[in-house]
């Protein structure tokens, strides 16, 4: 019989266990029609589910931990038409270890021109698959500690005040930010990304300005630390108001020890007149540590110094075109068969800290990545050279289709009406798909 009580008891501490986090539904057809409105009466552990679709001019504060505020069936669209709450933010998070997905931060604004579409104030936010875009700062992230931050499969895009102050991603002394899979670009005069964080791993995203930007720098990590930046395609356009594309510790290694910069396998165009590809502080730094990199157009490589500088298998080209991209004019900076970038890297070993530094993923565009498949010796860059594969669609009239490849271009030739060619990687991702008529055809890859 005492066994018989035991188990009543353990059933009703699971009841009353998995009843405390609720699931809030906001919608048009809800009960709640607003994320605001649930802001006050979620409690730790809740998730929020809102469904996709635009919310005008809605704002709000989070205080309770543990939180998922995800949106449901495609993007919740956070519109803020110009509001903010508190003068912060469309969102002020305040509790700790938040996970928002699938959300669309945009259009906000405040009196201090820093209105941002998320506003940190608590410990640790994991932020996926959602998109930041004409707001004053895209995520701006206090200095908190012990907080990790991590950001990934999402856009930022044209944040910013103007006034070089506010950017894409503004991150301050936190301990740890990882930031992946993304894409930022066309910051209004901002950094692309800006971070204070003690370590960064800033791996397998495409971070560019392009032909319309004003961006500053691409990349600013002002306070020093350990950072790692691995496999990431960063462009710099020609509008640029800031000559310099990546900047390490240049307002102060303030950061904790030990102050080391691993730069690896990746992919830098300048599109400017001129440029500093890589900007170091004059003193202090322990290590740059650069491999396997293209550093692509007119400019100085390296600004600066460090006590050691480990530098091996880099290339160096003022000239772009000769590089053997597949098409520098659209941002595909994946190489041609030619590319002298093939097979010429070398094994970048492990950091000090015992973090693998060998990239073994490519960002793969929009906001995702496939696994990089190396063949022989790592090529260098961003990406790993493999030919296409060919699918098509019509294949029992093979004999009226044919294909041939050569420097990156196909050139096609059918009888046809139409045929749709897929294009897939070595991973067996399809990256391309386009319909071809009569006659022949030229495709650039």
């Amino acid at each position: 019989m005492a066994m018989k009580k035991n188990y009543i008891l353990f059933f009703f501490l699971l009841i009353s266990y998995f009843s405390y986090s609720a699931n809030w539904l906001v919608g048009p057809t809800r009960t709640y029609t607003l994320p605001s409105q649930v802001s006050g009466l979620v409690n730790n552990g809740d998730t929020v589910s809102i469904d996709a679709g635009i919310y005008n001019s809605d704002v709000a504060h989070w205080t309770a931990n543990n939180l998922l505020l995800r949106g449901v069936g495609g993007l919740a669209h956070l519109k803020a038409n110009g509001l903010s709450w508190g003068g912060k933010a469309i969102w002020v998070i305040g509790g700790s270890n938040t996970k928002v997905e699938w959300i669309e931060f945009s259009l906000c604004a405040c009196p201090s021109e820093n209105g941002a579409g998320i506003r940190q104030e608590g410990l640790n936010l994991t932020v996926s698959h959602c998109y930041f875009h004409d707001n004053e700062n895209g995520i701006l992230a206090g200095t908190l500690n012990p907080s990790k931050i991590i950001i990934e499969y999402t856009e930022f895009s044209t944040n910013g005040f103007g006034d070089g102050y506010t950017h894409n991603l503004y991150i301050n002394n936190i301990d740890t930010l990882v930031f992946r899979y993304n894409y930022t670009h066309h910051c209004n005069i901002g950094h692309e990304i800006k971070s204070r964080a003690h370590v960064n791993y800033i791996m397998y995203n495409r971070i560019s300005n392009e032909a319309t930007g004003n961006a500053s720098r691409e990349i600013d990590l002002p306070n020093g630390g350990t950072s790692y930046v691995i496999g990431n395609v960063i462009e710099q356009g020609p509008n640029s108001t800031n000559s310099g594309i990546v900047g390490y510790g240049l307002e102060g290694l303030v950061n904790p020890n030990p102050q080391e910069f691993y730069f690896v396998n990746n992919t830098v165009v300048n599109d400017r007149t001129t440029g500093t590809f890589v900007a170091l502080p004059s003193s202090g730094l322990s290590l740059y540590k650069s491999y396997n990199n293209i550093f692509a157009g007119p400019g100085t490589t390296l600004s600066g110094a460090a006590i050691v500088i480990d530098s091996s298998n880099n290339i160096r080209t003022s000239s772009i075109a000769t590089m053997g991209f597949v098409n520098a004019s659209t941002y595909n900076y994946h190489l041609t068969a030619g590319s002298i970038a093939i097979n010429a890297g070398t094994n970048p070993g492990i950091a000090n800290s015992g973090f693998p530094l060998t990239a073994d993923k490519e960002y793969f565009h929009p906001i995702d990545w496939v696994t990089r498949t190396t063949t022989g010796a790592i090529d260098i860059g961003a990406f790993e050279f493999a030919p296409p594969v060919f699918v098509n669609e019509l294949s029992d009239l093979k004999n009226e289709f044919q294909y041939w490849m050569h420097d990156g271009t196909i050139t096609c030739a059918t009888s046809l009406s139409s045929v749709v060619i897929y294009i897939y990687d070595m991973t067996g991702r399809m990256v391309l798909s386009q319909k071809v008529g009569q006659g022949i055809s030229l495709i650039d890859f």
